[in-house]
């Protein structure tokens, strides 16, 4: 078993070694999207497999919304400085003040949706055109639609109808003018699969992916982070437990899963013992509609 694992893991790093040099050598101004979470953080990773000794061919980005955890912000930060890589990083806050953007209301007032903006924005200050995102196909249905070289026209926008065949490990990287593309070296990846290579390759990971214990709201079902983002009210029920994340996005909009995983071999048994995907599980905004990821993906999420 031990050597099936290798062997299987070797294959998903290979395949995605050479889709990261794929993007390298097709585009001439490619970004590798980069938030602190665990499949980035494993996207950094295989970029240094696949280009070191030299530089990388392309910036670290990050599209800040202002409601990250600390955790993943100072992990970013530390990380980029350690390998010695540009990191750009753009707020969604001063996208929503140049454009007079509504910011939206309620209890878990999201700013995901508004993301896009900046994203775009920067894309154009920057002429990117192509973008390395760490979306994973067992992730949510919309994003098992993607293929690995995922085209967006002129204004940014995803046509889930207009997929390129990818026959043979073939990428088509071609893009008229205005367009660019979003590629996904660990579409064929697995929440356990990055597990098992995180394991295998020792990579540090921000200390909210482990057993914590942190105050949380029991809201539906789900525990959410108590913070200054949450509009709390008298009747909510806060209360400290021990918990830990499956995935990092905003404190708005993630919720924690109650655990005493400490170390990486805890969070694999978990892992194969539950029924339910990390964003099925975990993600607010997910839930908002049935087809709430390809709304936003249409309209330039990544």
């Amino acid at each position: 078993m031990s050597n099936y694992r290798l062997n299987y893991l070797d294959q998903l790093e290979s395949e995605s070694i050479h889709i990261l040099r794929e993007v390298a050598g097709q585009f001439e101004r490619p970004a590798l999207l980069f938030s602190g979470g665990k499949d980035s953080i494993t996207l950094v990773h295989l970029a240094l497999k696949a280009f070191r000794p030299g530089k990388f061919p392309f910036p670290l980005v990050h599209i800040d919304t202002g409601h990250n955890f600390q955790e993943a912000l100072d992990y970013r930060d530390a990380l980029a400085e350690s390998i010695g890589e540009k990191l750009i990083v753009r707020h969604v806050a001063d996208t929503i003040q140049a454009k007079k953007l509504t910011e939206p209301k309620g209890k878990f007032a999201s700013r995901n949706a508004l993301q896009t903006y900046t994203l775009l924005d920067t894309i154009e200050e920057f002429q990117f055109d192509a973008c390395i995102g760490g979306a994973r196909r067992d992730e949510e249905k919309a994003r098992a639609k993607e293929r690995i070289f995922s085209v967006r026209d002129e204004f940014g926008q995803w046509n889930p109808k207009l997929q390129r065949p990818e026959l043979w490990n073939i990428y088509n990287g071609s893009i008229d003018k205005g367009e660019n593309v979003r590629a996904f070296p660990i579409s064929n990846w697995t929440e356990l699969d990055i597990w098992n290579y995180i394991r295998r390759e020792k990579i540090a990971l921000p200390s909210i992916y482990f057993a914590h214990e942190r105050e949380v709201l029991e809201y539906e079902g789900q525990l959410v982070a108590v913070s200054e983002f949450v509009d709390l009210e008298s009747t909510d029920v806060v209360s400290r437990k021990k918990v830990r994340y499956r995935t990092v996005g905003d404190m708005t909009c993630t919720a924690a899963v109650e655990s005493t995983a400490s170390n990486i071999d805890d969070i694999i048994a978990e892992i194969i013992a539950t029924k339910t995907s990390e964003r099925g599980e975990t993600r607010i905004d997910d839930k908002v509609s049935e087809a709430a990821m390809e709304d936003r993906k249409k309209n330039g999420y990544f």
